[in-house]
Parts: C-alpha cells; sequence; structure tokens
C-alpha cells in the first residue's frame, strides 16, 4: 500500500520578497523620524559677514556641528576660508523647540 501524501506546499517567493520589503520600509520611516531629535539655531560671524541657519541631529553636537557647517559654506569665500570658520566657535547657539 502505498501512502498518499501531499507534497508540502511551498511558499512562493515573491511573498519573502513583500516581507521583506515591507520590513525594510517600516524600518526606513522609523529611522527618519527618531533620527532628528535636536534641533538648534547657530549662528557664526567671520570676516564681517554673519548668518544663522537651524539643524537637527541625533544628538547636540551634530546639530551644533551640521548648523555651522551651513552657515560656514555661506559666510566663507573658498575651502580654506571654510576651514577656518570651522574652528571657530559660533557666535550663539540656541535650541529650538520642536513643532
Amino acid at each position: 500500500m502505498y501512502s498518499m501524501s501531499m507534497p508540502p506546499k511551498r511558499i512562493n517567493m515573491k511573498w519573502y520578497i513583500v516581507v521583506a520589503g515591507v520590513i525594510f520600509v517600516a524600518a526606513l520611516i522609523y529611522s527618519s523620524f527618531h533620527q532628528s531629535v535636536y534641533h538648534y539655531e547657530v549662528c557664526v560671524d567671520f570676516h564681517g559677514r554673519n548668518h544663522c541657519a537651524q539643524a537637527s541631529g541625533r544628538n547636540r553636537n551634530d546639530a551644533v556641528r551640521t548648523a555651522q557647517e551651513i552657515d560656514c559654506e555661506l559666510v566663507s569665500n573658498g575651502r580654506d576660508e571654510n576651514i577656518a570658520c570651522l574652528d571657530q566657535q559660533p557666535s550663539s547657539v540656541r535650541a529650538v523647540p520642536q513643532k
């Protein structure tokens, strides 16, 4: 007597891809919303020019540094001045409340 056993069902590969895609998108959205926790406005005075920029980051140092980089790009002329600007302390730093 032959026992007629059913062959095991194969889960279609496209379902693995769909599940992996959903997990990837969920992780991407989660990390995007939780990345920018700190918001700061930084002002820089360099060679008589002044600029203030706001930036966000995972911690205070990242947010302040990013805002300072934006400021220095806008008030300096060329790479050498940009590096000199980044070496200076910002003229003001203030926390910006989240919206």
